[in-house]
This record gives structure tokens, sequence and C-alpha cells, in this order.
């Protein structure tokens, strides 16, 4: 690893299950001198350190374990980006959009250093030494861990004192003692530790007090047991962390661990991880695509549900982009790999969800502020309770600081300051398995306020690319008008020509042989078929060699007000009919808009195409149209409805889509985009599903309702144990139990928006 620049270095953090944890490893990872920026995501159990110079690895890796967890490096240093946000490539990046030609788009050209050496697994390959057992690093089984050991061993130390109890009553205080002193003692050195480095007021911190307090007054057997119960909190909540990695690692195992490539003649079967680009790539009916690639031979339906959601399989033959942990169902095929095992589909979003699950929510950052505040108050709280009834009225002075110290354990923050972080993840990990990638708490928490979203035409709310919509026949018949244009345009990569040969193989018409094919400059394509001079022309081009028609010309006006491109078929300088072209709205562009309305959001179509074209398209799906537009004009647009009090997210593919994107209050970018639109979006939709907008806010609405759940359940519960320990009808046990199950009554609570499926 080289360590000789500035960078971000990547750890894997076991035993860190709620967001207090992590601000103890932050407050103490921040304090070591060259770190400049720590970012910690519980839910993705990882670490990114920032540095000015070289990173001080040993010095961290010693910190975080003094605190009671292990740690371990990932990948290797990389340099600060200094040039904007890292790109995402969507997974259609090499699609033609209409005038945004990614087609050269070379994968291998671009520095995916920020992938290199990832390890999505439990532990890196290049961990360094914590001299701790492998299962600290939240792999295998739970109950080896080191929470699991601790609770079992201080579990038993109190069976052993009940039992020693019974036999031998006066050691029984003794047992307890040494019972207490088991569980307690770990408890109290994580507690020191975090007050030295920066986290004084920790839970450690108060259930330490509470549990000396509770021996002080004789209350040693109850000391023993609240620290037990605190102990099992920890461990549940170690568990419900562990499902809560789960879910986003699973990804991870969508991808095969080996595939088949064909190297001369033969096939050998390789790790998945060591796939290079351009390898070819065997895929047989049953197999899981090991690599994001293309079609090179065969076809096939591939099941994308797995990486999509999509329920109905996708047929894909030669030139078809096919995604790393698809299901080819049918036939075997052969894919040429386009991007290497850190870069493909399943990673990218991986990679995107942890690093957004290390950047704090506005909530999360309002509760953190707020408990550091609220831990200190409980302290004082509880001293108040312990000493102003026997100084100010004569009470007990053991009933009372029972009663303080019990309120140090129902004050205990941990189901508070778990309640958004907790939510959050859950919908970044519940969005990615749907394609909906959220760059950030912030952008998944604010997306809930949009009130209208602008919408770019091509690639966004159309395919992308045209479609033959009409065949009019004039001297020929309708399929040999399709069969004699196809043959022209056999071989040519113009996105006119690819439309008329995808529809003469949807109508499964013959393409015969062309023979002395040549383009003709400013006209159009010629060549002789079956002995006869074959033109496919522009309407002006055609009408100059052969007369129209006025119907026929009236015929071309109607298609052409319609959006529609039209070419002429020349047949020995006759006209054989014509064909009509237009990129069509995406499938589900009306359904998706509709929900749009119906959720009293606005809509509005921002477009750099001709008036005409995306009128007629704009009349198609219900929408508003502004056309004509150019980049400034659709960021000016976006500017004047922030200024009419409108929150704004604009969705599009392009480079003219860029500086629109970066205005508007939530860029969304649209699967198969450039890199310049994924680089600035808040958020992208890989799948190019316009239904996965609306969906994009609904879940932002579900994280925002579970984290105001959360937020209730977590004062709820104590605001009822404060009353009833006051009023000394509940003491320690309860009151250690009141913010255990808050803390895993929160956590489930998250842990529900997991099964999140959009609408």
């Amino acid at each position: 690893m080289n360590d000789a620049s500035a960078g971000k270095t990547r750890f894997r953090v076991g035993g860190m299950d709620c967001a207090s944890c992590a601000t103890k490893i932050e407050n103490a990872v921040s304090r070591l001198p060259g770190i400049t920026e720590v970012g910690i995501s519980v839910s993705a159990g990882t670490m990114t350190v920032s540095h000015s110079g070289a990173a001080p690895s040993a010095e961290i890796t010693r910190q975080v374990k003094a605190l009671g967890y292990s740690v371990a490096m990932l990948g290797a240093t990389r340099a600060v980006e200094t040039g904007g946000a890292r790109h995402v490539h969507g997974p259609g990046c090499n699609h033609d959009h209409a005038g945004h030609d990614h087609a050269g788009h070379d994968h291998a050209a671009h520095d995916h250093g920020t992938h290199s050496g990832h390890d999505h697994g439990a532990a890196a390959a290049n961990a360094t030494d914590t001299g701790h057992d492998h299962f600290d690093l939240d792999d295998g089984p739970w109950w080896q861990s080191r929470k699991a050991r601790l609770t079992i061993a201080c579990g038993a130390a109190l069976l052993g004192a009940y039992a020693i109890g019974h036999f031998i009553p006066q050691a029984g205080h003794w047992a307890f003692l040494a019972a207490l002193a088991v569980g307690l003692i770990p408890v109290a050195r994580r507690a020191m530790t975090a007050a030295i480095t920066g986290t004084p007021f920790s839970i450690e911190t108060l259930m330490s007090i509470a549990a000396i307090g509770a021996v002080f007054i004789g209350a040693t057997e109850e000391a023993a047991m609240v620290v037990l119960l605190f102990l099992i909190g920890e461990l549940l909540e170690g568990v419900a962390a562990r499902r809560a990695r789960a879910s986003i690692r699973g990804l991870a195992d969508l991808v095969p661990k080996t595939a088949l490539i064909e190297e001369i003649g033969s096939t050998r079967e390789v790790p998945a991880d060591s796939i290079r680009v351009g390898a070819i790539m065997l895929v047989r009916p049953g197999d899981r695509v090991a690599a994001d690639g293309m079609i090179v031979e065969g076809s096939s339906t591939l099941d994308e549900a797995p990486v999509t959601g999509e329920s109905v399989p996708k047929a894909k033959a030669s030139g078809d982009e096919v995604f790393a942990g698809t299901i080819n169902t049918d036939a075997v095929l052969k894919v040429r790999v386009t991007a290497a095992a850190a870069d493909n589909t399943i990673a990218r979003v991986i990679k995107l969800v942890e690093e957004a699950q290390e950047s704090k929510a506005p909530t999360e950052r309002f509760i953190d502020r707020f408990s550091r505040y609220y831990t200190p108050a409980v302290l004082v709280v509880g001293a108040l309770v312990a000493i102003l009834p026997p100084l100010a009225l004569g009470a007990s002075w053991s009933e009372w600081i029972y009663k303080g110290l019990a309120i140090l354990l129902i004050g205990c923050p941990c189901a508070l300051v778990i309640s958004t972080p907790a939510a959050i993840a859950a919908g970044l990990s519940a969005g990615a398995r749907r394609g909906l990638l959220l760059k950030g708490g912030a952008v998944l928490e604010g997306m809930r306020r949009v009130t209208t979203v602008a919408l770019d035409k091509t690639g966004t709310l159309t395919e992308g690319k045209p479609k033959v919509t009409d065949i009019v026949a004039v001297t020929r018949p309708e399929a040999k008008v399709l069969s004699l244009a196809a043959a022209l345009e056999t071989g040519s990569s113009h996105p006119l020509a690819v439309a008329i040969l995808a529809r003469a193989k949807a109508d499964g018409v013959p393409v015969p042989p062309a023979s002395a094919a040549r383009a003709i400059a400013g006209k159009g394509v010629a060549a002789m078929v079956g002995g006869e001079d074959v033109l496919l022309a522009s309407a002006a081009a055609a009408a100059a060699i052969a007369p129209l028609p006025a119907e026929l010309a009236q015929r071309i006006a109607g298609l052409n007000a319609e959006g529609k491109t039209v070419s002429v078929l020349l047949v020995d300088q006759q006209v054989a009919g014509l064909l009509a072209m237009r990129d069509e709205p995406r499938p589900d562009a009306i359904a998706a808009l509709a929900t749009l309305k119906a959720d009293g959001i606005a809509t509005v179509m921002l477009t750099g195409d001709n008036e005409a074209t995306a009128r007629a398209i704009g009349t198609g799906l219900g929408i508003p149209v502004r056309a004509g537009l150019l980049p400034d004009d659709k960021q000016r647009i976006v500017r004047e409805l922030q200024k009419s009090g409108q929150v704004v997210a604009k969705v599009g593919d392009g480079i003219n889509d860029a500086p629109a994107l970066a205005a508007a209050d939530f860029g969304i970018a649209m699967g198969g985009g450039t890199d310049v639109a994924l680089e600035t979006a808040d958020a992208a939709i890989l799948h190019g599903r316009v239904t996965d907008i609306p969906d994009m806010i609904a879940l932002s609405k579900s994280v925002m309702g579970n984290i105001g759940q959360n937020i209730t359940i977590a004062l709820g519960l104590k605001a009822v144990f404060l009353v009833t320990t006051i009023a000394g009808i509940t003491g320690l046990w309860p009151a250690i139990l009141a913010d255990t199950g808050a803390t895993v009554l929160v956590t489930a609570n998250a842990m529900r928006l997991l099964a999140w499926r959009g609408r």
C-alpha cells in the first residue's frame, strides 16, 4: 500500500453495532494527528479515514482496538479526488442516446482506483493484524463473537453466584460481586478509554456509574443482573446489525465465484474476480452471469429480477448488454466482458450504498448534537433525584440514590441515537436492491419534499433510440418495403439503420443480400437488391428524384407533425413505400407521470429537441413541454421553479442535463446516462424505469415515517419508565430492560424497511 500522499483509507470495523459505537470511534480516530475527516457506516461496518499525509494505520488500529472493537484495513490508499464527485457508470453507459454518443466509451480508460482492491466480504485479504480472531470482524456465527462470549461468561458467573448464595449464604455477596466484575470490568474499561479519547458521556459511562453506585447501596445482586441485561442488549444490537449488513453484502453473493472463459477454442473455469475486460465468457442455461458484458454470440432470455427487480425475463441477443448477477434461462451465450469485477453493476451498487451510509442525514446530525447535551443532562437529573429529596425532605438516602441510578439507566441514549441511522441504512439498502441509488442520508431524507419533477425527453422519458412506428405501402407490400430497407441498412450502425434492422428482425421478414451499396451524401443510402436499384432517402431527397403524389406528401407532413422522421423507399426511381421512425416513450412513462400527479407532484419536460417532436411526445404522455432548450436554458428554468417556491428534482441522462442536475434541489441520473450526469446527480436510477422516480420519493417518505416511529418509541418508553421509577413502581431491572427493549424495538422497526419493494 502506498501511504506517500494524502488520501482516504477504508477499514472494516468489527463489533460496531450502534450509532454510539460509531461516535466513540469517530471521536477517537479524529483526534489522531493528520486525520482530516472520519466517515463511519454502522450498517456496513466500515470506516473511511481521510488523512492529509501518510495514513497512520497502526495508530488508527491501536485506537479502535482500545475501545473494544476489531479493525482490518480494506484495499489501498487512494488519491483524493479534486475534480468533483467520483463517477458511477450506469449499466448501459455505451448506449447511443440520440446525440449523446457513448458507443466509443472506453471503460478501461477511466481510473477506477476507488474500487481497487475493495473487499465486500467480512474481512479483507490484506487486513492488518488486529490481534483478534476473525469472528470479531462479524464473520461466522453470532454466538462465536466476543460480545456473545462475554455475555455467556457473565451469565454463567451470575448463575454460579446464585448457586453459591443458595448453598453458602454468607458468601453470596462476594459471589455476586465477582459475577458483576466479569461483565463490568470490560464495560468500565471501554468507558474510561472512550472518556480519554473524547467521549466522556457514553452509554458505558452511565452503565458503570449505575452498577458501582448499586454496589455501594448494597444492591450487588441487582447490579450484576443489570450488567448482564446490558450485555444481552448489546448482543441483540449486534445480531440486528449483522442482519442489516447482510442485506447489502448479500448483493455480492448474486455474482458467482467462478466463470467459464473461452480461450483459443477451449474453455476453462477461472475465479470471477480475475476476469479481465475483453475476455469472452461462456454463460450456460441456468448460470448466473459473472460480469457485466455484451453478448457476441447467441440469444436467450435472462432473468434480471435479482438485479433490477423486474419479474418478467428479458429476451436478449447479440449486441445486447447483460449484467452481473442476472440468470441465463434458455440457451448458451458468449459474452464479451466490459467491466472488471470491481466495476460491475453489483460492485458499484455496494460501493455507492456503503459510501452513502457513511454520510449523515440532517435528522441524524440533529440527534447526534442533541445526544451530546442529553446524556450529561441525564447525569444531572439522576444526581438531583438522588440528592434533593433526602436533603430537602429528609427522605431515605438509599431509596432515592437507587431511583437516581435507575434514571441513569433509563436515560441511556442508545435507542434514540440509533433511531435515524438504522432507518436510513435500511432505506438505502432497500433502494439499492431495486436499482435506486441515493448518495447519502441527506438525499434520502429530503427527497420526500419534492414538489416538481423536471424530466429530460431523450433517454429519460423515451428509450433514447428510434423505433420504426409506421410502414406505409405504396407500390410494394409493407413487408417488402421493410425487407428492402433492411437490405440497404445491413451492417450500418446508424441509429435509424439499427431501428429498421430491429423491426425486420421482430417481424421476421427476410433480409436479401445487397450489392454495390453506397452512401449518397445528403440524400440516403442505395444498393442493388435482387437486380433492382433501391434507394432509401429523406422525403426531400426522394421528391427531387420521383415527384410525390399530393396525398403521399400530406401523409408525410402528418407523420412529421407527430415528431417522426420519415424515409422514402424508391425502387428503380419509383416510390415503393414509407418508413416513419421516432424515439418512443418508455413503456412505463404514462403510469409514472400519473402516479406523480396523483401524489400532488407537478411535472414538466425540458428538452433540447425541436418543438414538433417534443410536443408530440408530451401530448401523448400528458406532460407540459419546454422545447428547443440549451443546457443553460434548462438550468435557468430549474432556478425559476425554485424561486417560485418549488422543490425541484431534475431527471436526465446526458451532458446537456448536467447544469440543471447540479442546480436542482435533487438531481437524478437515469440509467445508461453519461458519466457527467452521474457525477453531478444526487441519485441514480440504474435500470431506466420512469416508475422508479415516484418510487424514490415514496421510499423517502417511508423512511422518514419510520424514523418518526423510532423516535416516538425511544422517547415514549423513557418517559413512561421515568414516571414509574420516580413513583417507586419500577427499579434498576426494568430500567435497563426499557433501554434494551427500546433499542431492539427501534432496530427491528427500521429493519422492516428492508422488505420495501416499491409500488
